[in-house]
Order: structure tokens, then sequence, then C-alpha cells
């Protein structure tokens, strides 16, 4: 996984309650085993008429050349529905790093922090600031310190974090790589038992 400590971009609003993973991914996309080619098809049943990749619809922000960035700023209730990691690797797969909403449905967040994907959960109030902004506004997310800040106006709210999920997110660790990192405690402990 790629190392997350500080991301500053511009940002893709998605300002829809309630998405479901099967609206991030559609089921029907879900028969490959590895991580890769998700992205195409990341909300694809939103982006073309009659799943036809020559007939993009031009009201969807993805469609819309003014959006573009590394994070995701989607309506509370993001993620619900089930249980699918590959939502997570659509979000990735596309290019975005983190996701901004007022609320997570908890399977896709522990799927997103898991695949490198930081999901950050902010006040509604904080939410409908960062969709009064402008198409070319930015969002600094420092994940140390567990803050989003909309650049053009200062405004900044802190976000939890899992203290195991950050360690994960800002050195590029899946679970494995957590427990390798660890080999030499792990080997100075076995040697003190014995």
């Amino acid at each position: 996984m790629k190392a997350l400590q500080k991301i500053n971009s511009r940002f893709v609003p998605l300002p829809i309650e309630n998405v479901d993973t099967d609206q991030i991914i559609p089921a029907r996309f879900l028969k490959a085993t590895t991580r890769d080619g998700f992205g195409k098809n990341l909300f694809r049943d939103w982006r073309y008429e009659n799943n036809d990749e020559s007939k993009p619809k031009a009201d969807f922000v993805l469609n819309q050349t003014q959006y573009s960035g590394e994070i995701l700023v989607a309506g509370k209730n993001f993620g619900c529905g089930s249980s699918r990691e590959h939502a997570a690797w659509s979000i990735l797969d596309y290019g975005f790093f983190a996701v901004v909403s007022s609320f997570f449905a908890d399977i896709f967040k522990n799927n997103a922090l898991n695949n490198g994907v930081l999901p950050v959960t902010v006040s509604e109030g904080f939410l409908q600031k960062i969709f009064q902004q402008g198409n070319e506004s930015t969002l600094s997310i420092d994940v140390a310190a567990q803050t989003i800040t909309i650049d053009a106006t200062g405004d900044t709210e802190n976000f939890e974090l899992n203290p195991y999920k950050k360690t994960c997110l800002l050195n590029g660790y899946d679970d494995i790589d957590f427990l390798l990192s660890k080999r030499e405690t792990i080997a100075q402990f076995e040697k003190e038992k014995v």
C-alpha cells in the first residue's frame, strides 16, 4: 500500500446520501480476483447510459472535466449495503485516496482502511461547507494530526482514526506488513520467554 501522511488535492463532490456498495461497484463486475481494473467501473450505472462507455452521462460528476482530485466528498451514509471489499478497491483504483462523508457504514470504513483508502468522518455542517466550495477548491488532510482543512477558508475539523490503522496508513502497511515490521520485537520477546 502507498503510505498516506498528507493529502492536498482538489476534490470530487458527490452530494448523494445512502450510496451503497452496489452503486459504488455493481455486482456484475465482481468476478475478478485481483484489485486491478475496478476503477473503470466505479459508479458504472451512474456514469453511462445503458452500460455503454461510449455514452457517458453528462450530468454525473465523474464525467465532468471541471472536477478532479484524489479526494471524493460524499453525502451521509456512504458505503452502506453489502460488505464487498471491491467497493474500496474501485475507489482506490480510480485514484481516490480519501473519501469524506458525515457517516460511513462500518464495514465499508474497515474495508477502506484495510486497502489504503482513508475514510474521513466530518460533521454534517463541515460537509456542507465543503460542498459550498467551487470546483477549483482544495482540501488538506493530515493523517498524523487527524485534521481536514478547507484551504480556501481555513476551516479545520478533527476526525477520529483507530491508532492501529493510523500507523498502517502512515507507513503504507497492510496487516501482514505491520506484523513484519515488529519482527525484531517479537524475536526479542520470544528470547526473553525461553
